[in-house]
């Protein structure tokens, strides 16, 4: 290799032409070298022109960066010379200046990609081949002796590249023209011998080739990861986009639920004060005649008085005796506590409304909000649906899966099924074939017709050949389960009977695994029917699902996993 160097050089020096009227290599041939690359920049971003303008003083900026500069002040100037301008110029690309500087980044980005000879004087021609085993890029005409000369045509010829000793082994300086499988490299010939001896060694080209023809295969693979993450991406902003507008709907609810409640308050506390002061006119009204009424009475009282302390002085007998009997007569006056008693009534018809009223708004509030709660918790939970199917190795022999994975129903005979660790081979049971360690899941499941069922989760390691003492969690179950058509329990610890109102048609299933929750809830009506709460989960859950016995036909119906169809009102 050294020779062919000192061959090399002593060529350079045979070929001493020197292009000494040539136009320097990066403005030959160009419209931009009559401008420096200092001329070409931007004086605020320091790059050279993207979209430049010219301002009405006559300096050059890019586009994006003056409009960014005047959009951060109020006073329109020249960021180079200052000048102000009495009103913001009318923004136009300086076509010319734009070519020049365009045609000046592609030269530069050509000149930076492009690989020149390395024996050439001065400026340099480009070089088109470079010698593995002279070490060396050539350009045409100092590649001529590689072509003539016998001793030159063994050496290896690659296209030009820059950093030659890539492709040079370090140690030997010789071609890496092999590759080693053993160690994944490439190697020169001597490395066969060292290093690398009794090693499966093949030529660089047929491995490459070998590559090559996986490329595809990777490429399409990246591809679909690709095409993955950005259907993600899609999922995830039309659930956001689905989230706001449920979002915008409760709350425009919400305001017309509150809006429509004030009015009936303040039609109610109209109504109220309306009925109060008519009561309170009425009453004034009837006390302005009762005391006209008394002030009467106790004028006539008062004038029989007079006229009684007269005759108890008379010496007239006759007089005396046809007076007396009309004076002291019963005075005809009413019973006055009877009229105390008449306002006080009025006062607690009053206030009897006012309790009314209350009692009516109570109740009005309260189912409203507790219609709110129920839709909008399920609303909640329905946003972490999961696509459950059933996990064929887990069912029992006896139990038939429908081919989507979606139904189970008991069969009468039982399947020749390997008996795998995973198959429970004593109870009627199949559990979903994802598993979650994680984060919160929610799924929906059709029990309508069937009079017995068991649904829920149930922890990874449960015991599924032998007999299990107790169906609760301490055991590695949460579940709800209906036995005799109408009896539903929950097997919490104690279990408790749930004396639900309404046959349940749709079960759904959620879990919070962080918070340790398990939860139930009735579909058709929205409503919540047990939480097992405060739970502590360390391995994996899953959902799991009992159609129980047949009972003769009475319970043929199969437990079916249903799409999760959220609510939108």
């Amino acid at each position: 290799m050294k020779k062919a160097r000192d061959m090399a050089k002593a060529s350079q020096a045979r070929d001493g032409r020197r292009k000494s009227m040539d136009t320097p290599a990066e403005f030959a041939g160009d419209s931009s070298s009559l401008l420096t690359e200092e001329q070409l920049k931007c004086s605020i971003c320091l790059k050279v022109f993207t979209d430049p303008i010219t301002t009405p003083c006559g300096h050059s900026f890019c586009k994006s960066c003056i409009i960014q500069s005047w959009n951060t002040t109020q006073i329109c100037k020249c960021p180079f010379c200052k000048e102000k301008f009495t009103k913001r110029p009318k923004l136009k690309i300086n076509v010319t200046m734009r070519e020049v500087a365009d045609r000046f980044k592609k030269k530069i980005s050509s000149d930076k990609s492009r690989v020149f000879c390395e024996i050439c004087p001065g400026a340099k021609d480009k070089a088109i081949k470079s010698c593995l085993h002279c070490g060396v890029t050539f350009c045409e005409s100092h590649l001529e002796p590689h072509n003539i000369a016998p001793n030159y045509k063994k050496h290896k010829l690659i296209n030009a590249v820059k950093n030659l000793e890539r492709y040079i082994c370090q140690k030997h300086e010789r071609p890496l023209e092999l590759f080693c499988r053993d160690d994944q490299e490439c190697v020169c010939q001597f490395c066969t011998e060292g290093d690398h001896k009794n090693h499966k060694v093949i030529p660089l080209e047929e491995e490459s080739g070998q590559r090559k023809s996986q490329l595809g295969k990777t490429q399409t693979e990246l591809q679909q990861m690709i095409q993955d993450r950005q259907k993600k991406i899609e999922e995830i902003n039309d659930s956001v986009e689905l989230s706001k507008r449920k979002t915008d709907k409760e709350k425009s609810d919400s305001v017309e639920f509150l809006t429509n409640l004030i009015r009936f308050i303040e039609r109610s506390q109209a109504e109220l004060l309306e009925m109060m002061e008519e009561k309170q006119k009425a009453a004034e009204q009837q006390a302005d005649g009762l005391i006209k009424e008394l002030q009467q009475e106790i004028t006539d009282l008062e004038t029989k008085y007079t006229e009684l302390e007269q005759l108890s002085h008379t010496d007239d007998h006759l007089h005396f005796l046809q007076r007396y009997t009309s004076l002291c007569r019963a005075p005809h006056t009413r019973n006055w506590s009877e009229i105390r008693i008449n306002i006080e009534v009025n006062v607690d018809t009053m206030r009897t409304a006012l309790s009314r009223l209350q009692q009516t708004l109570n109740k009005k509030l309260s189912r409203n909000l507790n219609e709110n709660l129920k839709e909008t918790g399920l609303k909640m939970r329905q946003e972490y649906a999961v696509d459950v199917s059933l996990d064929p190795d887990t069912a029992n022999p006896y139990l038939i899966l429908s081919n989507d994975g979606k139904q189970v129903t008991y069969g009468d005979t039982k399947q020749n099924l390997s008996d795998t660790p995973k198959r429970f081979s004593k109870y009627s049971m199949v559990l979903g074939k994802q598993g979650f360690s994680s984060g919160r899941f929610y799924y929906e499941v059709q029990v309508s017709g069937k009079t017995e069922w068991d649904l829920g989760v149930v922890k990874e390691s449960v015991n599924r050949k032998g007999t299990i003492e107790t169906f609760k969690p301490q055991n590695g179950f949460w579940t709800l389960i209906l036995r005799k058509g109408n009896k539903y329990t929950v097997r919490d610890d104690p279990s408790i009977p749930l004396p639900l109102s309404e046959k349940l048609q749709k079960v759904g299933v959620f879990v919070d695994y962080e918070e340790g929750l398990v939860s139930f809830y009735d579909v058709e009506t929205s409503s919540l029917i047990y939480s097992f709460t405060g739970q502590s989960f360390t391995e994996k859950l899953y959902p799991y699902f009992s159609p129980a016995l047949n009972d003769g036909g009475k319970n043929s119906s199969p437990l079916v996993i249903c799409h999760v169809s959220r609510k939108t009102e």
